[in-house]
């Protein structure tokens, strides 16, 4: 027990009739004794009323304060006595009986109520947490604190004496603390003079006269949500308009702040103490000053303001928080300040403004109280503190308070571990920062957005939401306590409207002609969002300039508040489906108030199965369209940002309730956005959370009410839709049906799905004969497939019957009927099984119900020895093939030959260990003397383009089968000619394949842009196609194309088409030709920009292919079949080229375009007159590699020469030319231009090369990099036009909350009248602006916050390719991880210093080098799912390769790795020395001289 408590305890013994103490339930509290100890010794004195008061204890988790609401209306005197160790439990669970309280303190019930609250020390800094109070300021109590034993006795006193005196109940809060001085006790008669006996009967007097029991009966009924009868409903409506201003801030609230002065006053004359609802200590004349609340400004008071003799800074401690006053503030601070430092007691402050800086930033505003200029503001929390440091602590906070830039977040002291953070709740007033910033992490994309829509209107009448133990949780309030709350928000501006319409009908008030004008256009318009606002703002205007007279006028003016229609929302989890007819939802639905519900449901839908499969949240939507006139939708955040924008703006708009159900699923607050993307992503897919709006107000205007948003949606679902009227009406009249007929609709799927499994491999049977061998396979890319493929073949040469599919596709129930065997099965990640077997592995390797004692079987595996080169890691070598062979083996099966391991390290790879097994394998199955056969030799691309008749194939007849949203294999190679890539949705790969549904396949599409130049009008066309047919983003490359993707093929043709209305088109921006030419798209570095750009458009119109398959297929010019005509190809030829050929043209001093890493690179050189002179000309560069493969690496072009303007276009054609006849056709691996040359040697490649121009090639020129970056912000040219480059992370551009980046630039392209153009490195310039146009480009940039450039030079330099979940290739994620690492590392750059330094990082999902990783300084390349391999030592411009610093790395490796040598580069480098020239001059690192030498380490 403490001193304070006892104090405080001892003071309410003394004044009240009943006394609650709130215990937490713990059996090891030893408070419980102690307090009613020592309140039990007091019975045998008299409190002032010459009595002893009740005491009665109640359990904090028994819901104590619902016990309050009677007693009060009898008329007692009562106090709350809540000791430390219940404090957390209770208080937020309060708030809906304190808002009850404060509602009826205008009819004197609950007016003598004062609760005494005992708050914890955090143990780091010794001081309480004042978190929860935080959380009570809105709910209309005064809230008074205090400090130490004597001052919270006093304190206490005060407390009700207020309450008495003003009618409004006290929350006195204190930390729990022991007193070390001894408390001054207080006589009955002291007490008397300041709980006066007169007051005390005023009071009871009043509570007898009036009707006892409504306004609590009152209370329960609206509050259970029972409908009330139209009396009650007049009472309520009183109140609520009576309560409104005890919940805001109370700056015309004089009365309570004079009454509360002379208590004070009077205090001190009886006890010669003196107290001030604010004090202020230190110069008058202070210019930089701390505002703080609490114990800690008498810590700092005590140790600082009180030590030494202070000049020009000050301290202003609030006392009285409660009602907030700007004047009584105002008037406390010094004239003279031009700082302010806001320092809060909220452990943690995981919001971004606390509660008290906002009150201040506020009162600064109010030029009533305040007329000088508003101060710097800046926002902190008390850490950790030592009473021998404060005064430096505090002096470093006025430096960053003094200083040019100061922090606007700071801690005083040291900062407190993570240990000791926990969830911040908060209410809201007419500001929902506090709720947004409080909510979990994953929640706030929903909570932003509603900010971002509804802006100023947005009112959230609960609480925020907690995460606790793995499951959502209300903790402050429950869904009809926010429905309560919006009751009265609606009654509040009910009151409004019947007063204005008094006041615009009443002659005899004398209202001027505007006014009434005003007032009647509002009465028209009150509920329309904009309009209310408009005249709403016109009625302020004039009764500010002429202030009201009349009574009813000034009650206008006060309330103007409540002009413009809120959007009023109740957020709420999913836990409140679970009940839907007994909680707060229904009463919602059925009310048929104007009130909006947000429901955040996070189950995720891999543990959906965990779930009672009784209950189904979903039905909460369900349930509401029943009713019929309610607006409901289902949304997902991260499925479709536009359908949640189109739910929640047709939410508020619909007149009556609104239901939206929200997605985000995830596990713990620690997970990634990663994860619930693609939690999001599965759920939707497979129909688990439909995407759909059901809008009333749409049948009655003739129109479809139900909208399906789903682009990809189960025809079983659809089906379920379709019934779902008949079904629901079922279920209600009949709950027991319910889970029959969830479960018959389930069943009736799986044994459908089973059934066309099991006839599909019937019919596969169907056409075999002889001795039958099955070949399973595990294959991620092809390999292991390309093997079960080869033994197929091999097999029915020898006449043997076999089969071959993925080991998934199997039935694995009939697995034990195949007499022989053969699996196939690759590595994939740390020794896992591919993908398309992993759920036949799963079974096998968990059951114990299955024999295969009557099978033979073999086993080949592929894998790579040196994958994981660690000691510990050689167990990942093969393993999925040495698991699955020795679990054959304990099942009975016998082995027809050993295991056979393939290893990429061999001479040829896999193809070494299996060209020794496959003999054996055909001789233990008998057939290995059938003579000699001639297998079918092994098919390669070439004979795949020879035989496609110019990329026609059989594309067109692929886009006319519907029955498959795919292509065939030969098909999606040639689709690459065209600028299309066929992909799937890895994240529901397996969630498709476990349901019987084929991959989520889609495409990719890309758009060729020659330089990165494009119109606005194609970039508005771009945008435009990416929300109708794609998934609503669009992507800018590493190499200056757009990207669309999640085409879906059905869409196909109609999206190229519309491409190509735009001119622009998507030929040859894939495949084995010439690719998208890049070049430095700022017009600021050169006057040779202009000429250069228009060398890349001829270039690239000469260098593309001829064929007109394109326009056949695509634009539908002509369709020929067969092999009726020939095209001609003069530059390809049938075959095209061996691989992809890419061009880069550089600007020095600019190496954006990184011009060493492709097969051609221009360096465009040009005198001191700025006249282009020619081009400095390079080849062999390329990125590609092989993890652990040394026969494959990147490499950076060599110079061989100069050429003149004139001559460029030739020489880019021989030298593709060259490559055309010269390159490797064998082995896609080794067919890049790079192992041409270094298979002869580049003498030789010259030579070729100027045989076939007829001229020689002069000697290169000087030149001169001096970065690869971009340059960001606003740019003058030559031309005098403005460009400004922008930073778009990774290239995606997508509408985010609070980044509504997409929308931002369409609103641009507008309006712009110059063009966009793309940058190497992913970002955006809009270039040309004139100097007329640049003020309104500026303002739509600062509006969309598409003017932000304030990032490290780390996040500024970093680039990455796609990945993850759509690449086929990718074995780790980039694009969807890359901002998270920077943004760890960037908390070790601003620890080092270097948080302007530019360094560039580059990250890769796989070692083909798509973001050209290899030239970078920092770069990251996956090799599993979150492990990279960390290379070092890139060129700053590019013209170094980076070598393998360390292999296999987790995000905790890498962070280990990377620290110290960032700390070591911020104290030790040479003035201008870059980091990768550091890393190799400390030896982390050689440096790479070629690609020869790359994997040389």
């Amino acid at each position: 027990m403490t001193s304070s408590l006892i104090g405080a305890a001892r003071i309410a013994y003394s004044v009240s009739d009943l006394i609650y103490i709130i215990e937490s339930n713990s059996p090891k509290s030893s408070l419980k004794s102690s307090i009613v100890s020592d309140l039990t010794n007091q019975t045998r004195k008299k409190n002032i009323f010459s009595g002893t008061p009740e005491l009665e204890i109640l359990s904090s988790i028994s819901d104590p304060f619902s016990k309050l609401h009677i007693q009060l209306s009898k008329g007692s005197l009562i106090s709350v006595i809540i000791p430390s160790n219940s404090s957390n439990n209770v208080l937020i669970n309060s708030i809906p009986h304190l808002y009850k309280i404060s509602n009826n303190n205008k009819n004197k019930i609950g007016g003598s109520l004062v609760i005494h609250i005992a708050l914890d020390k955090n143990e780091s800094y010794q001081l309480g947490d004042y978190t929860n109070i935080m959380a009570l300021r809105q709910t209309g109590f005064a809230l008074l604190h205090s400090n130490g034993g004597q001052e919270t006795s006093d304190m206490a006193l005060i407390a009700h004496s207020i309450a008495l005196k003003t009618g409004v109940s006290v929350i006195h809060f204190f930390d729990n603390d022991e007193s070390k001085g001894k408390i001054k006790k207080f006589g009955n008669d002291e007490i008397k003079k300041l709980v006066e006996e007169s007051d005390i009967k005023q009071y009871r007097d009043y509570i007898l006269a009036s009707n006892e029991n409504k306004s609590t009966e009152l209370y329960f009924r609206s509050y259970n949500g029972i409908p009330l009868s139209a009396d009650d409903q007049q009472d309520e409506t009183t109140a609520n308009e009576d309560s409104k201003n005890n919940n805001k801030n109370n700056n015309n609230n004089d009365d309570f702040f004079i009454i509360t002065e002379n208590i004070f006053e009077k205090f001190k004359q009886i006890t010669n103490r003196s107290y001030k609802l604010i004090d202020f200590s230190g110069d008058e004349k202070s210019e930089s000053i701390i505002i703080t609340l609490g114990s800690g400004a008498s810590l700092l008071k005590k140790n600082l303001f009180e030590k030494t003799e202070i000049t020009n800074i000050g301290l202003l401690k609030v006392r009285l928080y409660r009602p907030w006053s700007d004047q009584y503030l105002l008037k406390n601070v010094p004239k003279s300040v031009k700082n302010v430092a806001v320092l809060e007691q909220v452990i943690p402050r995981t919001t971004k403004w606390t509660p008290l800086y906002l009150d201040v930033v506020s009162a600064f505003q109010n030029r009533n109280y305040w007329s000088g200029q508003s101060p710097l503001i800046i926002c902190g929390q008390y850490g950790a503190l030592k009473k021998d440091s404060i005064d430096t602590e505090v002096s470093q906070l006025f430096e960053n308070l003094n200083s040019s830039e100061p922090s606007r977040n700071f801690i005083l002291g040291k900062e407190l571990p993570k240990s000791h953070t926990k969830d911040i709740t908060d209410f809201n007033d007419n500001d929902n920062t506090d709720y947004i910033e409080n909510s979990p992490v994953l929640e706030k994309p929903y909570l932003k957005m509603l900010r971002e829509v509804f802006g100023e209107r947005l009112y959230i009448a609960n609480s925020a939401l907690k995460r606790d133990a793995g499951n959502f949780e209300t903790v402050k309030s429950t869904p009809e306590f926010g429905f309560g709350v919006l009751l009265a928000k609606l009654h509040e501006r009910s009151q409004l409207v019947d007063l204005v319409t008094r006041v615009a009908k009443d002659n005899s008030i004398n209202v001027s002609e505007s006014l009434h004008t005003a007032l009647s256009q509002w009465l028209l318009h009150k509920d329309d969002s904009i309009l209310s606002k408009k005249y709403g703002n016109q009625i302020t205007e004039i009764l500010t300039s002429s202030p009201p007279t009349h009574p009813s006028i000034t009650e206008i003016f006060q309330s103007k508040n409540l002009f413009v229609k809120p959007s009023q929302w109740v957020i709420g989890s999913d836990a409140w489906a679970y009940d839907i007819g007994g909680s707060g939802v229904h009463h919602v639905i059925s009310s048929g108030k104007d009130i909006n519900m947000l429901i955040i449901d996070s189950q995720p839908y891999t543990t959906r199965t965990a779930a009672d499969p009784e209950k189904r949240k979903k039905d909460i939507g369900l349930y509401a369209m029943n009713y019929g006139d309610v607006y409901v939708a289902s949304v997902a955040i991260y499925s479709s940002y536009t359908q949640v924008l189109h739910a929640l703006m047709e939410a508020e708009k619909f007149k009556g309730p609104s239901i939206v159900l929200a997605y985000l699923p995830y596990h713990s607050k620690e997970d990634t956005t990663i994860t619930v993307l693609k939690e999001t992503k599965l759920a939707v897919d497979t129909g688990y959370w439909p995407l759909y709006r059901w809008n009333p107000q749409l049948e009655k205007e003739g129109l479809e009410p139900f909208l399906l948003d789903s682009e990809r949606i189960k025809q079983e679902l659809q089906n379920f839709l379709d019934r779902e009227n008949h079904l629901t009406q079922l279920v209600r009249s009949r709950p027991e049906y319910s889970p029959l007929v969830i479960n018959s609709l389930e069943s009736e799927i799986k044994t459908k799905q089973k059934s066309l499994a099991k006839s599909a491999y019937d019919k596969l049977l169907g056409g075999l004969t002889g001795p039958p061998l099955l070949i399973l396979f595990g294959s991620d890319n092809g390999n292991a497939e390309g093997i079960a493929r080869r033994l197929q073949k091999g097999a029915t040469a020898r006449g043997v019957n076999a089969q071959c599919m993925a080991m998934d596709d199997y039935p694995i129930e009939d697995i034990t009927l195949e007499k022989n065997l053969v699996f196939v099965c690759c590595t994939a990640g740390q020794g896992e099984f591919p993908q398309n077997s992993r759920e036949f592995w799963k079974h096998v390797s968990s059951t114990t119900d299955i024999s295969f004692s009557e099978s033979r079987y073999a086993v080949f595996g592929l894998g790579d020895s040196h994958y994981w080169p660690r000691e510990e890691d050689a167990i990942y070598y093969n393993k999925p093939g040495k698991d699955l062979d020795a679990r054959l083996e304990l099942l009975g099966g016998v082995r027809l030959t050993p295991l056979g391991l393939g290893d990429d390290q061999d001479a040829d790879g896999y193809e070494t260990g299996f060209q020794a097994w496959e003999p054996e394998l055909w001789k233990a199955l008998g057939v290995e003397l059938l003579g000699t056969v001639v297998e079918e030799p092994k098919r390669t691309d070439d004979d795949m383009k020879v035989e496609s008749n110019y990329l026609r194939g059989t594309i067109a007849e692929g886009l006319e089968d519907t029955s498959t949203g795919a292509l065939t294999e030969r098909d999606t190679k040639l689709t690459k000619f065209h600028g299309i890539y066929q992909q799937d949705d890895r994240d529901l790969r397996d969630e498709r394949k476990a349901q019987g549904l084929e991959k989520a396949f889609q495409f990719m599409i890309r758009i060729r842009v020659p330089g990165g130049i494009s119109k606005a009008s194609q970039w508005l066309a771009m945008d435009e196609i990416s929300e109708k047919y794609g998934n609503k983003s669009l992507k800018l490359t590493t190499r200056q194309a757009y990207q669309l993707h999640g085409v879906l093929k059905r869409n196909l043709k109609q999206t190229i088409r519309d491409i190509n209305k735009c001119l622009l088109d998507t030929l040859a921006a894939c495949g084995d030709v010439n690719r998208n030419i890049m070049c430095n798209p700022n017009p600021l570095i050169s006057g040779v920009h202009a000429e250069v750009q228009d060398f890349v458009k001829k270039l690239s119109a000469h260098l593309s292919p001829r064929t007109t398959a394109y326009h056949e297929i695509w634009l539908d010019d002509k369709m020929v079949a067969g092999q009726a005509v020939q095209d001609f190809e003069p530059l390809y030829g049938p075959t095209y080229l061996p691989r992809k050929f890419k061009v880069a043209i550089a600007i020095p001093p600019n190496n954006d375009v990184d011009v060493f890493a492709h097969d051609l690179g221009y360096i465009a050189i040009s005198d001191d007159n700025d006249k282009l002179l020619g081009y400095n000309v390079t080849v062999g560069g390329g990125m590609g590699m092989t993890h652990n493969n040394k026969k494959t690496y990147p490499n950076l072009g060599q110079l061989i020469g100069f050429c003149k303007p004139d001559q460029a276009i030739d020489v880019a054609e021989k030298v593709m030319l060259v490559q055309r006849d010269f390159g490797d056709r064998s082995n896609r691996k080794h067919a890049r231009l790079k192992y041409t040359i270094d298979d002869r040697d580049l003498d030789w490649f010259r030579e070729e090369v100027e045989s076939r121009l007829g001229f020689k090639l002069d000697s290169p020129k000087e030149y001169k990099f001096e970065n690869n970056a971009d340059r960001y912000g606003w740019t003058k040219g030559v031309d005098d036009k403005w460009n400004f480059c922008m930073y778009i992370e990774n290239g995606r551009v997508i509408d985010l909350p609070g980044e509504p980046i997409k929308t931002g630039l369409r609103e641009i392209a507008k309006v712009h009248k110059g063009d966009f153009r793309l940058t190497p490195n992913q970002h955006l310039i809009l270039g040309n602006v004139s100097e007329q146009d640049k003020e309104q480009i500026e303002q739509l940039l600062k509006k969309y916050n598409l003017d932000n450039l304030r990032f490290t030079g780390l996040r500024l330099n970093s680039m990455s390719c796609v990945a993850l979940p759509t690449c086929g290739l990718a074995m780790a994620e980039s694009e969807r991880y890359l901002p998270t690492l920077v943004s760890k590392l960037e908390i070790i750059i601003e620890e080092c210093g270097l948080r302007e330094d530019a360094i560039t990082i580059r990250m890769t999902g796989c070692p083909n080098g798509c973001a050209r990783p290899y030239v970078a300084e920092i770069a990251f390349v996956g090799k599993a799912m979150g492990t990279y391999n960390l290379y070092l030592g890139g060129g700053f411009y590019g013209q170094r390769l980076n070598k393998l610093y360390k292999e296999s790395l987790k995000e905790d490796d890498i962070l280990r790795e990377l620290k110290p040598i960032l700390n070591r580069y911020a104290k030790e480098r040479n003035d201008g020395e870059r980091f990768g020239d550091f890393v190799i001059r400390m030896g982390y690192v050689k440096a790479t001289k070629n690609g020869k030498d790359f994997h040389e380490l």
